[in-house]
């Protein structure tokens, strides 16, 4: 059981249970638990990436489903970018700066978002 957050106005915190499903009967609870803490690990980096280089926490989008398919294109994005990246195997710079380079040198996005290496032709 864990406590989860405080309510202002009325001072109460609430408790929160978890439980999870496993596939392996068989897994001790320290298999388990470290399997947890990989899959949060992979999901916290992915969202640490996407907020730094898209600002991704600062939007607003609410309606609909305008968050999730908004998401999906900028973890896209954030795929070709990382191409970029390898094709590029000297280039050292972050990527936040490569995706504002691509906004302002067309070459390199079109580089980003179609393989052509405009500079080794």
């Amino acid at each position: 059981m864990r406590e989860r957050g405080c309510e202002k106005k009325s001072g109460s915190t609430t408790q929160e249970q978890r439980f999870y499903i496993v596939s392996n009967r068989h897994a001790s609870a320290q298999q388990i638990a470290r399997s947890i803490r990989s899959h949060w690990g992979i999901e916290n980096s992915l969202h640490w990436v996407l907020d730094v280089v898209f600002n991704e926490d600062r939007g607003r989008k609410r309606k609909g489903n305008s968050a999730e398919n908004f998401s999906r294109v900028l973890r896209f994005a954030l795929v070709l970018i990382k191409q970029y990246k390898t094709r590029h195997e000297g280039l050292k710079v972050p990527l936040q700066r490569l995706r504002l380079r691509a906004t302002w040198d067309t070459d390199v996005l079109d580089d980003i978002l179609f393989g052509n290496d405009l500079e080794h032709k």
